[in-house]
């Protein structure tokens, strides 16, 4: 099967792995959960929402009754409610073979700020599942063949980080911080693939985009809504990257997958380059340092 159009019939047998999948409840996240489950993951549905993850759920369930799947509570803009998931999946769990950092807000109409006070889209996108990643870690570093990806987009190209600033508490503008929060998620990746390399740890860190994929995260801004009839992809083919990222037995730590064709906005996934502010080292290490100070989340690695 060519490279070149990677599909779901790529994804190698998960029998026996287990995959937490973050905002699986709709869009990419309910693509990824579904896919992984029919590959014979044990599949965890981290959703904030439980009544739409027991919908999303049974949907899956019903075309595929003998998938396993598993949802346990799970909101990225709230520090604690992080720790009490990662709890949960303690309780039950002795290994994890898969984190996949999915879920996402984008370009909320007004500054909303969350429970432990950073800005909404930066709080929820980078610092929850910084913190998740954190807390999962040791569960991974002694998982074999376990891997952490992060869904970032191509709105890293325009995004900045400002670190006098970093939660725009001077000003706000709702695309400027959809950009910061999908450039902090590469910052993140990359820089936690660089720690486990230099440790000698097997755990890897790889990241996604979706190119232009019709979720509900375009919600909010009404040209996208438009857009999305014109050139979206469907969330099927929108999640091939992230779980090529996943679960590709030939990808390497730090690399990153989306589509290549109409500027990144479609197609089937490949290793494609991200911005030359997303390898700035002084910036990765900064951000990193900032998060765990924030987030009161130290990663022992």
């Amino acid at each position: 099967m060519s490279k070149n159009k990677w599909k779901f019939e790529n994804i190698p047998n998960q029998t026996g792995r287990i995959a937490i999948v973050t905002g699986s409840n709709s869009g990419t996240g309910f693509e990824a959960a579904k896919a992984l489950a029919r590959k014979g993951a044990n599949v965890i549905m981290a959703c904030r929402n439980l009544e739409k993850a027991e919908i999303a759920k049974n949907e899956i369930l019903s075309d595929y009754p003998d998938v396993t799947l598993e949802i346990i509570q799970l909101d990225l803009s709230d520090l604690s409610s992080v720790r009490k998931f990662v709890d949960k999946f303690n309780e039950k769990y002795d290994k994890l073979n898969l984190l996949v950092n999915n879920a996402g807000v984008m370009m909320l109409p007004k500054k909303e700020v969350s429970p432990d006070g950073f800005e909404m889209q930066l709080g929820t996108n980078h610092f929850g599942h910084f913190a998740l990643t954190g807390l999962l870690l040791d569960k991974m570093v002694s998982t074999e063949s376990s891997r952490v990806v992060n869904m970032s987009s191509t709105a890293h190209l325009f995004g900045t980080i400002d670190f006098d600033d970093l939660n725009w508490e001077k000003s706000y503008n709702k695309t400027a911080a959809y950009g910061r929060s999908k450039l902090a998620n590469l910052l993140f990746t990359y820089e936690l693939n660089r720690k486990l390399q230099a440790a000698g740890k097997q755990t890897i860190s790889t990241a996604a985009h979706p190119g232009w994929t019709a979720t509900n995260l375009q919600r909010h801004v009404g040209f996208l809504k438009f857009m999305n009839n014109i050139i979206a992809m469907k969330p099927p083919k929108g999640t091939l990257s992230i779980l090529r990222a996943a679960t590709d037995p030939e990808v390497k730590g730090g690399e990153y997958y989306g589509p290549t064709k109409l500027m990144g906005n479609r197609g089937y996934p490949e290793k494609v380059k991200s911005s030359k502010k997303s390898h700035n080292l002084e910036d990765a290490k900064k951000l990193w340092e900032i998060s765990e100070e924030l987030t009161g989340i130290k990663f022992e690695i």
